[in-house]
């Protein structure tokens, strides 16, 4: 099958796929409490949101670069911004690609070499990309085991039976994942040992070389204390995110709202600093689903959660994540035109 047809299927696919949870999200919501709530609530929050999350991707963009600096010493911080903000636009649209986006734009701007290659390789960049996201993937079980830990009596029978149970049914497919390692092992010692018996060989295993560079650039990494510092920040504006959009709900006023969402707010006026923790953590595992822009997996997930968890009416779990979704959006095309914007007409 042609490539680009391939991925035109696979991305109709998972818009389906957002659509259809958006559908099943929305269906039951009844429309008149819905725009009531958005209109009280208090907006000031979620325009903090919407800054915070503008902090975050400049902290995720100076924690980039730091991995990128041992490859290529002359990245600048505008490019690492201007990369990571297009890459959160293009992310909008088609879920993943924008990681490749920003890898090629960085290369772009990258030094030249004696020999005119650009420091900064593309197959380098990628490199540094996969441990970003494994670092993501890092502070996502640290903050998982600290609410365990901390929070055990308010979270522990939400995740025995919500998520440890669908990890122990779907145990069978890791020998998927183990077997798939094994193979990729094994292509990967094949083109080292081929290396000099074929120009192909010889090609793909310099772009192997290439992503073990990268990979391993954070071992090379000066200051390293920072790095751990812009992760701390990082996830710590996600929190007063999660934080920004419940303080917003609780300032809706009820006398206009049905009496079941009346009700709901008295149990959104219990959530505190602890609560927002596990919305946030909610909200990252929806990203694991590949639907453009996150949509309607964030809505089901974040929904879900607090239905499940608090018993607050489903209806009023789609207001909160409606909120916390779209001013994330709002903050990935207010940063990603921006930097469009520079990129187009300003940068030489």
């Amino acid at each position: 099958m042609d490539k680009k047809l391939k991925n035109t299927l696979k991305y109709l696919l998972w818009t389906g796929v957002a659509v259809a949870l958006l559908y099943f999200s929305f269906r039951g919501v009844n429309w008149k409490d819905f725009w009531t709530a958005l209109k009280s609530c208090r907006w000031g929050f979620v325009l903090l949101s919407i800054l915070l999350g503008a902090l975050a991707i400049f902290f995720r963009s100076l924690r980039w670069r730091m991995q990128i600096l041992p490859v290529d010493p002359s990245t600048s911080r505008v490019t690492c911004w201007n990369a990571y903000s297009i890459c959160m636009i293009v992310n909008l649209v088609l879920p993943r690609v924008g990681e490749v986006a920003r890898c090629g734009f960085v290369t772009k701007h990258s030094a030249r070499d004696g020999e005119g290659r650009r420091l900064a390789s593309l197959d380098k960049v990628i490199g540094t990309v996969v441990i970003d996201r494994i670092w993501d993937l890092i502070s996502i079980v640290v903050i998982l085991f600290l609410l365990l830990a901390v929070l055990w009596d308010r979270f522990g029978t939400f995740f025995t039976e919500n998520i440890f149970a669908g990890v122990a049914v779907k145990a069978r497919l890791w020998w998927v994942l183990v077997l798939a390692a094994l193979l990729a092992g094994g292509f990967v010692f094949l083109c080292w040992k081929l290396r000099d018996r074929g120009r192909i060989w010889g090609r793909v295993w310099k772009v192997f070389q290439g992503m073990a560079d990268g990979l391993s650039s954070c071992l090379h990494m000066k200051h390293g204390w920072m790095f751990i510092l812009y992760t701390a920040l990082i996830w710590g504006c996600y929190w007063l995110m999660s934080a920004c959009i419940m303080w917003s709900l609780q300032g809706i006023d009820p006398s206009g709202l049905s009496p079941d969402l009346a009700g709901a707010l008295a149990k959104i006026d219990g959530l505190g600093m602890s609560d927002a923790l596990f919305l946030m953590f909610a909200g990252a595992l929806s990203s694991l689903v590949p639907v453009p822009g996150g949509f309607g997996a964030f809505h089901t997930v974040v929904a879900g959660a607090l239905a499940s968890l608090y018993g607050i009416p489903f209806e009023m779990g789609m207001i909160f994540a409606t909120l916390s979704h779209e001013s994330q959006v709002v903050t990935s095309i207010l940063c990603g035109g921006t930097s469009y914007i520079h990129e187009t007409f300003f940068r030489r």
